[in-house]
């Protein structure tokens, strides 16, 4: 499968809304969520962000997700949203591998829900180590991994 890295387009946000809606997606990224209209305020805002870096992924010509890097206070950090019916066909590996040749600033930070062992497998395919494991403020279990 050829894994490539795009800036995003219009028509792409449709395919983008529907991977960030499905319940069972959502569920494994302990993140609610958004409706149409949040979704394309949210996109706005990521757009409109100068320290956001942000592309569509594709797998073989079919967009399967987003992927992006943003500054949080003093934290680069790097997020990822894989479409179900790529999952565990090394999409999000091949992407990330492909993000981080664009995105050079180190050390980068990722959150990952203790019970989403696909992306924290991913994460660590990719060089990110584990630094510690924390509750978050919605009482998520989560991992907090860098990448120096």
């Amino acid at each position: 499968m050829h894994v490539g890295l795009r800036e995003t387009i219009e028509t792409d946000l449709p395919i983008l809304f529907r991977n960030q809606a499905d319940a069972e997606s959502s569920a494994m990224a302990a993140f609610p969520s958004r409706d149409w209209e949040a979704f394309v305020a949210h996109q706005a805002t990521i757009e409109a962000n100068e320290t956001v870096l942000s592309r569509t992924i594709v797998a073989d010509g079919e967009v399967a997700g987003s992927i992006g890097s943003w500054q949080a206070e003093d934290e680069r950090l790097v997020g990822y949203w894989i479409g179900r019916e790529f999952w565990g066909r090394g999409v999000a590996t091949a992407a990330l591998h492909a993000f981080l040749a664009l995105e050079t600033s180190r050390p980068l930070t990722a959150y990952v829900a203790a019970h989403n062992l696909g992306s924290r497998r991913v994460l660590e395919k990719c060089g990110f180590t584990v630094v510690r494991q924390q509750r978050a403020e919605d009482g998520v279990e989560e991992f907090v991994t860098t990448l120096d």
